[in-house]
């Protein structure tokens, strides 16, 4: 995944505010980047712009070798529903689903035959340590399991661009150190390109690279490692 040059703006009153300037940031398939900022400098923005969410004012989105510039609503939603996995800040699970079933309706959206699909979420659930939680509803799991399943059920539809929100912001101290264990192993394991937005960096020794985010504007990635 490659941000090239991102520039974006908000109204603000007479005038516009700039949430990211002259952006960029590349991101090799089978590594992670954390990016970390304090609140407000440009973190979720930066975020929105890779999940083309959001188009930017300036600058250029590539997705698995595609550039997202001139694409449609509808081509923009394919793109997210086939290339890019979002792990949100928030669970947000359906209640009446197990968790096996989180995942096969996403592979419903994505097209994935019921059975190929069942397979597919049976074994993202064993890589994420949730191959005995299969049938358990969201209220039968803990805060960590949940986030667990978030996880595998972003990477159901088998994205080469995996994109994270503060997936630690709920957890205490050891599961976020486990939350972040397991993205980082994944994200090796699936080769995805992965960016992971925090502002905890307590649990970021074993990331490839760290991006910090101030007013904007983005500092140039440091390895870990």
């Amino acid at each position: 995944m490659n941000l090239t040059d991102i520039t974006l703006t908000y109204p603000d009153g007479a005038t516009r505010l700039i949430a990211l300037h002259q952006v960029s940031l590349q991101v090799p398939k089978g590594s992670l980047t954390a990016v970390v900022g304090p609140s407000g400098s440009g973190k979720s923005s930066l975020l929105a712009v890779a999940a083309t969410l959001i188009t930017p004012d300036a600058g250029t989105v590539t997705i698995d070798g595609v550039s997202t510039t001139g694409m449609t609503c509808g081509e923009l939603t394919e793109l997210r529903r086939h290339r890019i996995g979002i792990v949100f800040q928030q669970p947000n699970l359906l209640p009446s689903l197990t968790a096996a079933e989180q995942l096969q309706a996403m592979a419903q959206i994505g097209g994935r035959k019921p059975r190929t699909a069942r397979d597919r979420a049976l074994e993202l659930l064993d890589a994420v340590g949730l191959a005995d939680e299969a049938d358990r509803r969201p209220h039968q799991l803990s805060g960590g399991q949940r986030q667990r399943v978030n996880i595998a059920r972003a990477l159901m539809n088998d994205p080469t661009v995996l994109l994270v929100d503060e997936p630690t912001s709920a957890l205490d101290h050891q599961r976020g150190a486990a939350v972040i264990d397991l993205i980082t192993r994944l994200t090796h394991q699936q080769a995805t390109a992965t960016v992971l937005v925090t502002h905890d960096r307590a649990h970021l020794t074993a990331v490839d690279r760290i991006a910090e985010v101030h007013d904007g504007r983005l500092r140039l990635p440091t390895p870990t490692r």
